[in-house]
């Protein structure tokens, strides 16, 4: 396998913990294989076109000004800039607050403390992707807000491929702890550079403390070249909050693995989706609620828009252990096909092992309500813009929910740029 063998290829020898750690991933991985459509979790998306690209760690060449070229119009953040998966500390611009930690991974695991953190929620032993994460990771970033401390804007994160050359892997390894009382609002926005093949492989570890509030976004809106395999595992702990906004919107094989762990009681955590793409774009969202006790609400909304022959995939569970009286739990899933070779595969689910509980799940799939359309054209707008108000009110529904003006307005104007 022409992709395990590449990346495999990078590996040195630690003698240190982390060392001990990568090691036993590395093993792990010699075993494991891409997965195939045999494996449930990976039913509708094929990842084998990955093994058809020669991809390597390599050195960016991209210029300062190439950097700040992706940033957000108007958006008043600390910026890091993550170039084929390095912390460009040059170019980065970091909190200098007390409370606040931001660094490199590598950095960062110098210090036991953090290290105790590092891998405790991510499955090595059965996802390659993950495997290949922990075993060979050169750099990703490091955030600590500490106990009462309130992050007094946001951190953005540009994760930045250059794939000018060659085809590029970028391997991001993040790691973010906001302690009891504590509110930030991280953002991770991924670019490429230049049109050869690009992978990034991202594995991004959330821990919520008690009481505290995060809002973690991921935007995505790669070239038609860039593949993306990415898992976000968040643990939250008693009456936090927790919203997680996850907005795609190009790219070439894109799947998105985000997985809560409600281990606590009173928490409300929240999953906001829209993937919106065309092309022979392929978009898979995970998501994983873990309803471990008491007492918790969850929400899950996700939205998408198919033009095409693209392919969307939905793939949400819910779990109520038993332990988890008195869940709220709820998901929707939404879809609108514009085409007849554009496709979706949606799969909701829910498994409940309490009895006093309160949870739903729904799906739709469909086109544009031809009678919303007749409407429009009564009152004299035309068919082709009574579909993009329709399309566009459509998808508003989840960018309404984004609490950063900045952001807000930067996916809008993408939105109503892709309708034309």
């Amino acid at each position: 396998m022409a992709f395990k063998e590449n990346i495999l290829a990078t590996y040195k020898d630690e003698s240190t913990a982390l060392g001990e750690i990568r090691q036993s991933a590395k093993k792990q991985l010699e075993s494991l294989e891409l997965p195939t459509r045999k494996n449930e979790n990976w039913k509708f998306t094929n990842v084998k076109a990955l093994d058809k690209n020669i991809y390597s760690l390599q050195k960016s060449t991209l210029s300062a000004d190439q950097l700040t070229s992706v940033e957000i119009e108007g958006l008043d953040a600390y910026k890091i800039f993550l170039v084929n998966g390095v912390f460009d500390i040059e170019n980065s611009v970091l909190p200098v607050q007390n409370k606040i930690t931001v660094s490199t991974m590598v950095e960062a695991l110098a210090d036991e403390s953090v290290l105790a953190y590092f891998n405790q929620n991510v499955d090595t032993g059965k996802e390659l992707f993950s495997a290949v994460s922990t075993a060979l990771f050169k750099d990703g970033y490091f955030i600590k807000v500490e106990k009462s401390a309130v992050l007094d804007k946001p951190v953005i994160v540009y994760h930045i491929n250059d794939a000018t050359t060659s085809e590029v892997v970028s391997l991001p390894r993040n790691l973010i702890l906001v302690e009891e009382n504590a509110q930030a609002t991280i953002i991770e926005s991924f670019h490429t550079e230049g049109q050869k093949a690009s992978l990034t492989n991202a594995v991004t570890e959330i821990f919520s403390g008690v009481s505290s509030n995060v809002a973690y976004y991921k935007l995505q809106n790669e070239v038609n070249t860039a593949s993306h395999i990415g898992t976000t595992e968040v643990t939250i702990k008693d009456n936090a909050i927790f919203n997680a906004y996850t907005f795609t919107l190009n790219g070439d094989i894109v799947r998105n693995n985000l997985n809560f762990k409600l281990d606590g009681e009173h928490i409300e955590a929240h999953m906001y989706g829209l993937y919106m793409i065309d092309g022979k774009t392929h978009v898979d969202n995970h998501t994983v609620a873990d309803h471990l006790k008491p007492n918790c609400f969850s929400n899950e909304l996700y939205k998408g828009i198919m033009d095409d022959s693209s392919n969307g995939v939905f793939n949400g569970i819910v779990f109520v252990r038993p332990d988890a009286q008195k869940t709220n739990a709820f998901q929707s899933n939404k879809n609108i096909l514009l085409t007849d070779t554009a496709k979706v595969n949606a799969k909701p689910q829910l498994e409940i092992w309490a009895d006093d509980v309160s949870c739903s799940h729904g799906c739709t799939i469909g086109q544009l309500d031809q009678d919303a359309i007749f409407f429009f054209r009564q009152r004299g707008i035309s068919e082709l813009k009574a579909k993009k108000l329709l399309l566009e009110a459509f998808a508003i529904e989840v960018v309404n929910y984004v609490k950063v003006d900045a952001v807000k307005d930067y996916l809008a104007k993408i939105i109503h740029e892709k309708l034309g």
